[in-house]
């Protein structure tokens, strides 16, 4: 994806069958959708691709045990298949990965383990393993560092794991393998309305002040959490729609909780679950469910999320942490459809909605990863429809998302799928490019020029915190990587020395928010 020429096209060619503003999953998978069917597709990012909620997930591809007890047996079936469609399409960026549910009553082992065979059930020929129930011994060999007090046993299941913001990448590739023109940094300003019926939109380049005036026969709203200020300025009127809740993580070092899978505790005290799951060779550690009245583009962790999740781990794990064990602490916003359940968001659905507004704009809200695809395609089944364009099915079911690999490469660059060849090819023609950018991690020069050569990477930011997870992995590494990064990205993109210094300084203050003070 070479950015100049995308955005040298827009200037030459501004007229769109669809054009869809947000670059997370929900965007992204829409501009897979409507370009594969052979519609001519724009997706705008006023940010970077997975800014936001989109590379601050759970990591998980997941029908959703908590769901289960809800009741919600469609969200959970829809989920189950998409998880498997998105597995056998992305399997170089999405695993299938075992969990153990502990239990500390006899019943529970029982319950726990019909509700667990009940999910596997419904994942119908997309199973990924055989539940099973564990004795005490059992759970002991799959957790070791488990708390063994008054432990019952466990109930091992399988479910999937991924990187969300490297898919979200994958995605955008994909989109433009398929014809679309994504950008990112180039934001909304402002609709262009014919008898108060939207026909096109404003659009700047973030860096250069570039703008644009595009026409489109339909728009779809993908923005998430910052929905409500694009309906606003659509629509006229000052409702809302969404109610974020907002959901930490904390990553530590494998070293405190060994073991052969990861770890489901299905209720804590705020009614959601605790996931203790391996990730990139470090742990992650969550999540929280809190209700905010603000929406950032940063969210910050509160006193008591971290203290809680902390407190919790200590409960169920041999070796106890404080907060100086943290490597890194991310906060993502969830974005839940308005109901009326006060300030508790964990008891809202997941599921998603799409509505077309008076003005003709789509708005498609709700949702989580594992649904994407699903989401995407009955979007743009609706957005086609409401603007008169001719019905093509989707083919997105089984289409192979950009880096598709079965061919297994023994090094961590195996996320990159079919692209870890042409970087491996980078090193071996200038062996430069194997020094990493930091002596404690794997991640080499190599990745930050292919980042910037074919992965629209416009800042160390995005490189350290979506193309390379070193941000949500070790912050203070990522800090101390951030000159090196730098350096080269000036070179590739011909800056400043200032730009440089900028960068580094800016980087280098945004990380201090993924550190626990």
């Amino acid at each position: 994806m070479n950015r100049n020429e995308k955005l040298d096209h827009l200037s030459k060619d501004t007229a769109f069958d669809v054009v869809i503003i947000g670059g997370g999953a929900t965007g992204l998978g829409c501009a897979v959708d409507a370009a594969s069917r052979g519609y001519k597709t724009l997706l705008l990012e006023k940010y970077d691709f997975a800014k936001g909620t989109s590379s601050r997930s759970t990591k998980l591809i997941h029908g959703g045990v908590r769901y289960l007890a809800q009741g919600n047996i469609h969200l959970v079936r829809e989920a189950l298949l998409e998880r498997g469609r998105l597995l056998r399409n992305a399997p170089h960026v999405c695993h299938t990965l075992g969990f153990v549910l502990p239990v500390y009553h006899i019943w529970d082992k029982y319950y726990y383990g019909l509700g667990l065979w009940i999910y596997e059930f419904l994942s119908a020929k997309f199973s990924l393993g055989k539940t099973k129930i564990l004795s005490k011994t059992a759970t002991l060999k799959q957790l070791p560092d488990l708390n063994s007090d008054n432990l019952k046993g466990g109930v091992l299941y399988f479910d999937g794991q991924f990187d969300d913001s490297r898919l979200a990448i994958n995605l955008a590739q994909t989109a433009s393998d398929q014809g679309a023109l994504v950008l990112n940094y180039c934001g909304v300003t402002d609709f262009i309305k014919d008898e108060n019926k939207i026909i096109g939109l404003k659009a700047k380049e973030e860096f250069s002040n570039q703008e644009f005036s595009i026409k489109s026969k339909v728009i779809i709203n993908a923005t998430g959490v910052f929905a409500d200020a694009l309906l606003q300025k659509s629509e006229g009127h000052t409702e809302t729609t969404m109610t974020p809740s907002q959901g930490i993580h904390l990553v530590i070092n494998k070293k405190y909780f060994e073991g052969l899978s990861a770890m489901l505790i299905p209720k804590t005290s705020d009614g959601r679950v605790l996931f203790i799951i391996p990730w990139h060779d470090k742990l992650l550690l969550g999540t929280t469910d809190t209700a905010v009245d603000q929406i950032f583009l940063e969210p910050k962790p509160l006193k008591e999320e971290i203290d809680f999740i902390i407190s919790h781990f200590n409960k169920y794990a041999i070796q106890s942490i404080t907060n100086t064990d943290v490597c890194s602490v991310f906060v993502g916003l969830r974005p839940l459809i308005k109901k009326d359940f006060g300030n508790n968001t964990a008891v809202l659905s997941r599921e998603h909605l799409i509505q077309t507004f008076p003005s003709g704009l789509v708005n498609v809200s709700g949702g989580k990863w594992t649904t994407y695809r699903n989401m995407a395609e009955e979007t743009i089944n609706k957005a086609t429809a409401s603007c008169g364009l001719s019905f093509v099915r989707s083919k997105t079911k089984r289409l192979k998302i950009h880096g598709f690999s079965h061919h297994k490469i023994n090094s961590y660059l195996a996320i990159y799928g079919s692209d870890a060849e042409m970087i491996l090819q980078m090193i071996k023609e200038d062996h430069s490019l194997s020094e990493k950018i930091h002596p404690h991690y794997p991640y080499t020069k190599a990745e930050v020029v292919w980042a910037v050569e074919n992965e629209m990477a416009l800042t160390v930011e995005d490189v350290l915190a979506r193309r390379i997870r070193l941000l949500f992995l070790d912050a203070k590494a990522a800090i101390e990587a951030a000159p090196i990064v730098a350096g080269i990205m000036r070179v590739l993109l011909e800056k400043s020395e200032k730009w440089e210094e900028e960068q580094i300084v800016s980087f280098q203050q945004l990380a201090q928010g993924y550190l626990i003070k």
